[in-house]
C-alpha cells in the first residue's frame, strides 16, 4: 500500500489530501475563496494566487494531523502542474517541490484534468478502462475516451466558451451572483425550462464539438428585452445546457461502444439537471453510469492524491525542475478545432 499527499491550487480552491492506493481518503481539506472574488463576479488570478500562498502550508499541515501522520510516512508528493491559472499552478507545484525535496520523497506532476478524468476510479472499484468521460468545469468541456493513465482519445471539446463558463457567465447577467453555477441551478428550480425560446448550439449536427458562446449571448438579449423572469431565464439556460450536453455524448457514445461506463466529471457534474439527464442517456445505450460525489467533482486535494496513487503505481514521477503549465492537453495528438481551440 502506498500514501500520497495531494495539492490542489490551479484555480480559486486550495487543497490538500491523504489518499492510499486501497482507496482510502485519510484526510482532506479544502479552503475556497468565495469572498475574496465575489465582488469582483469572477476569479481574478492575482488574488486567488496571494490566497493560495497563505492557505496551502497550514492546510498540509492540518491533513498531516487530520490522519495522525508526518511527511515521514507519505510515499510521494502529487501537485497539479497544470493547467489552470499559472501564478496558482506556480503556488501549489512549488510546494510540492519543496515537500519532495526536504522529505526526499518522489514528485508527481499531476495534469489537473487527469485529476478529473480518473477520480470516479477513487470511489468505485469496479470501473474498469476504457471508459467514456464527459468532463465538464469551468475552464473545459470535453468528450474523452479514458484508455488507461496518461492514455486518452479526445472525441469533442469546446470550441469557444465551456459549460461552465457559459453558467457563469449567465449568473453574472441575471445578477445571480459568485460562483455561478450553483446559483443558476437554485434559481432554476423556481422556473419554466420551456419559457424562454434558445438556441441549442450545433445540436443535431454531425460536429462532435461543443459551443456555449451563442447560447449566452442568447440570454443577455433574452434579458434585456425584459419579457422573461429571472428563474425563467435560468432554467431555460440550463435546459439549454443540458440538451447540449446529451446530444454531444449521445455522438460520443455511439462512436465508442468499447466503453465500460459513461463517466461525469468536473464541477459542473455536481449539476442535479446535468447528472438525471446523463443517467438516463447512458441506460438508452445499456451503459453503467458513474459520476463522483458532489465534493468529489469540484476542485479538490483528493482527486489530485488518487491521480498521484494510479501514476505512481504505474512507475511514473518526475523531476524538480517540472514546469507550471498553463495549457495542457490530455491528448495532444488530437486535430484543433476550429474557434477558439486552445481549451482542447
Amino acid at each position: 500500500m502506498t500514501l500520497i499527499l495531494g495539492l490542489e491550487s490551479s484555480c480559486d480552491e486550495t487543497a490538500a489530501a491523504l489518499v492510499d492506493s486501497d482507496r482510502r481518503i485519510l484526510a482532506h481539506r479544502v479552503a475556497g475563496q468565495e469572498a475574496e472574488h465575489k465582488p469582483y463576479g469572477g476569479v481574478v488570478p492575482e488574488i486567488a494566487a496571494r490566497a493560495h500562498v497563505d492557505r496551502l502550508a497550514p492546510l498540509v499541515e492540518g491533513v498531516l494531523t487530520d490522519a495522525g501522520l508526518t511527511l515521514a510516512d507519505v510515499d510521494a508528493i502529487a501537485a497539479t502542474a497544470g493547467p489552470g491559472l499559472v501564478g496558482g499552478v506556480m503556488v501549489g507545484l512549488v510546494t510540492g517541490k519543496a515537500l519532495a525535496h526536504a522529505a526526499n520523497k518522489p514528485l508527481i506532476a499531476v495534469n489537473h484534468l487527469e485529476g478529473h478524468a480518473l477520480s470516479p476510479r477513487l470511489i468505485d472499484p469496479g470501473l474498469q478502462f476504457p471508459y467514456l468521460l464527459l468532463l465538464v468545469s469551468g475552464g473545459h468541456c470535453q468528450l474523452l475516451l479514458v484508455k488507461g493513465v496518461g492514455q486518452y482519445r479526445r472525441l469533442a471539446t469546446t470550441i469557444d466558451d465551456a459549460a461552465g463558463e457559459a453558467f457563469d457567465k449567465t449568473a453574472k447577467l441575471l445578477g445571480l451572483g459568485y460562483p455561478g453555477g450553483p446559483a443558476v441551478e437554485r434559481v432554476a428550480q423556481g422556473g419554466d425550462p420551456r419559457a424562454v425560446p434558445l438556441p441549442r448550439p450545433l445540436v443535431g449536427s454531425a460536429e462532435p464539438h461543443f459551443s456555449f458562446a451563442g447560447l449566452k449571448s442568447a440570454v443577455a438579449r433574452a434579458a434585456a428585452s425584459a419579457e422573461h423572469s429571472v428563474a425563467e431565464l435560468a432554467a431555460s439556460f440550463q435546459q439549454a445546457v443540458v440538451d447540449c450536453l446529451v446530444d454531444r455524448s449521445r455522438i460520443a457514445l455511439a462512436a465508442c461502444p468499447e466503453a465500460t461506463a459513461f463517466v461525469v466529471a468536473g464541477g459542473v457534474a455536481a449539476n442535479g439537471a446535468i447528472r438525471t439527464a446523463l443517467t438516463s442517456l447512458a441506460a438508452r445505450f445499456d451503459k453503467p453510469f458513474v459520476a463522483p460525489p458532489l465534493w468529489l467533482c469540484t476542485d479538490n486535494g483528493a482527486m489530485i492524491a488518487w491521480a498521484g496513487a494510479e501514476r505512481f503505481a504505474a512507475g511514473l514521477t518526475d523531476p524538480l525542475d517540472t514546469a507550471a503549465r498553463p495549457r495542457w492537453p490530455l491528448d495532444p495528438e488530437a486535430e484543433a478545432v476550429r474557434g477558439a481551440g486552445v481549451k482542447a
